[in-house]
């Protein structure tokens, strides 16, 4: 048979039964058969005959058709296995199999076959990866086994080049179910996730064997950038200059090592910010940092403000416990609303959404550090306290490099080993527990000027900072609690109401000559007037001046009247008061413990003493008293 099976066939000879009885006789010794096909393949090539294969095909269907029992194979040119098909044959010109009216079933016009079962860690959800050939390329993708289990789901795979219409969608869904579950024991069945970071029992994605991502195709670039590339000693030098210095970068720096203790230690997520002009070195400092995990190229881990709420909530999602790294705040078109992403970002989970069919959609949850760098700061004087205090902001009033572009340079060629080497450290339950005590001693070694959250983010930094010191860099170059300390914000500048108070005076201040100060009443706009110590401030105006400041009136009422700045009528922030014959509604302001004298022409209260020295305007100032009659 070996002797038969070399012989060479003419072109005339391939229009006969003859070479493919020959191979059809082999077709129960799977070696055998694979070395005469080859053979016949080359041979048919050979002499310019170009239909072996549909000849092949139509000889075993024909065989078929008389009852003859055939094992079917997947016959497909450079398959990465091969896989029992049943009644369906499957070469390279395509699958199909005969039907009961001795017609043809045509699943598809070119190779396709599962090659791989995948069952989420997180969801459980079951994957199928399914390779695909057009021409002469192997392509392949992940479905969930839903979209090709239905003869509707199943036309999204058209839109990745799979030949497959509504015609044959049908027949595609078959074929597939058929050869997974003929070869469920020879399919190879892995565990996959579709994010980075801590996993609940199968330690830290992307470095665990054997865990294949199946995740969104946008988010694969980001995956496959967390790698370890180059000379991780090229590394350690630029990284070990920089925290030789006072830069602020050696800070962000730590944050990144920072991010993936938060689920280890049970605390909150937070951001860390660099702001300031051009030419600062911010872009690069965000480049170091991401360069501890992966590529930090512009095509690699690194992502910018140009995006939507839910772009940021699904990639928080993906990084997961891993920092997640925007550049170029300025992009950001409605600064004041980015406050609402940032509460997002901090409190870690993402937006409810309904399914189309009913229930609610998987909401994405994280437990990370974000960095960030723009040319102005997140947060102003009317952003909300919560978003102030979970934001460490970094001015950058120099150069953060002594030379940007060579250390961009080096670590675009040198990165990703040094998360890998920190991760293998945690991962042991001592390292654990040590980052635990290290935390502890931060945190009380901190202080009590700023708050609780802002006290927590600079602790975690610290912890991280002093363990990659110990494991990675060696270098006695840590960070200490004055390094950070001057960067937080204080109880005061984090209480947004003090603020809105702060802002409520300068506006009066600044307005003053719009309030009635004895008999005089402004010829213009009336916001209220000053009696007996006070400043009465219509309601309207009050809640006006509130809403253009970004504050909430309501809430700042009430906090004045807690604090006693204010004098109000019992079960109400306000009180009536006479202003111009007629009893409204005002906000009554006089200073906190401090009694008042009463209130005279020449003594405002939150303006100046005498209103000529910097005070309302001259004329007004002369109409108002009768002086220059």
């Amino acid at each position: 048979m070996a002797d038969e099976a070399v012989r060479q066939f003419t072109k005339q000879e391939f229009n006969t039964e003859a070479p493919y009885k020959l191979l059809f006789d082999l077709r129960n010794n799977r070696f055998k058969y694979n070395q005469v096909f080859t053979s016949l393949k080359e041979n048919a090539a050979s002499v310019g005959f170009k239909d072996f294969g549909r000849m092949l095909k139509a000889y075993a269907e024909e065989q078929a058709g008389r009852g003859v029992i055939i094992d079917n194979v997947t016959q497909f040119d450079g398959q990465e296995m091969e896989l029992k098909t049943g009644e369906w044959l499957a070469d390279d010109f395509g699958v199909s199999r005969r039907n009961e009216r001795n017609g043809e079933d045509i699943a598809c016009v070119h190779p396709i076959m599962p090659v791989e079962c995948l069952t989420n860690i997180d969801t459980g959800i079951e994957k199928i990866r399914i390779a695909f050939r057009k021409g002469k390329f192997w392509r392949d993708e992940i479905y969930e086994r839903r979209t090709i289990a239905s003869a509707n789901n199943i036309l999204e795979l058209a839109n990745n080049g799979v030949a497959v219409t509504s015609e044959n969608s049908k027949y595609l869904v078959r074929y597939l179910h058929d050869v997974e579950n003929i070869n469920y024991d020879i399919l190879p069945h892995h565990k996959s996730v579709g994010r980075l970071g801590w996993t609940n029992s199968d330690g830290f994605s992307p470095y665990v064997d054997d865990l294949i991502f199946d995740g969104v195709n946008n988010f694969k670039i980001i995956y496959d950038s967390v790698r370890p590339e180059g000379d991780f000693e090229e590394w350690l030098k630029v990284a070990k200059a920089v925290r030789s210095t006072d830069s602020p970068a050696k800070i962000m720096l730590a944050a990144s090592f920072a991010s993936v203790l938060i689920r280890i230690l049970g605390k909150l997520n937070f951001m860390v910010h660099l702001w300031g002009g051009t030419e600062a070195g911010k872009t690069v400092s965000l480049m170091l940092a991401a360069s501890v995990w992966a590529n930090p190229a512009e095509d690699g881990y690194i992502q910018t403000f140009n995006g939507t709420q839910v772009a940021i909530e699904l990639l928080e999602g993906f990084t997961n416990s891993m920092p997640l790294i925007l550049d170029e705040f300025q992009l950001v078109k409605d600064k004041k609303m980015f406050e609402g992403i940032v509460y997002m970002i901090c409190e870690g989970i993402g937006r409810l959404r309904g399914k189309k069919t009913g229930g609610i959609q998987d909401t994405p949850t994280w437990k990370n550090c974000t960095l960030t760098s723009g040319e102005s700061p997140v947060t102003n004087a009317s952003s909300g306290g919560g978003a102030v205090n979970r934001i460490i902001e970094i001015e950058c009033k120099g150069k953060l490099f002594e030379d940007a572009p060579k250390v961009a340079d080096i670590i675009r060629k040198n990165y990703g080993d040094a998360g890998r080497r920190f991760i293998e450290i945690l991962s042991n339950d001592a390292a654990k527990e040590e980052a635990a005590r290290l935390y502890k001693e931060f945190y009380n070694a901190l202080g009590t000027d700023s708050t609780e959250k802002q006290t927590m983010a600079a602790a975690i930094i610290l912890t991280a900072d002093a363990l990659a010191t110990r494991w990675i860099f060696c270098d006695g170059n840590a960070l200490t609690a004055g390094d950070i300390e001057k960067y937080l914000h204080s109880r005061e500048s984090v209480d947004m109401n003090l603020r809105a108070y702060e802002y409520l005076r300068d506006m009066i201040a600044a307005n003053h000559y719009k309030l009635i100060n004895g008999g005089y009443s402004p010829n213009g706009e009336c916001w209220g007037s000053l009696s007996k110590g006070r400043t009465n401030i219509l309601k309207t105006v009050f809640e006006r001046l509130c809403n253009d400041g970004g504050y909430d009136s309501k809430a700042l009422a009430s906090w004045m009247k807690q604090k006693g700045y204010t004098e109000y009528t019992e079960n109400r922030e306000f009180k009536k008061v006479s202003i111009n014959n007629t009893k409204l509604w005002c906000i009554c302001l006089i200073e906190p413990d401090t009694e008042f004298e009463p209130v005279g022409q020449t003594q405002l209260p939150f303006g100046a003493d005498d209103p000529t020295d910097g005070g309302w305007p001259d004329e007004r100032w002369k109409s108002a008293t009768g002086q220059g009659k």
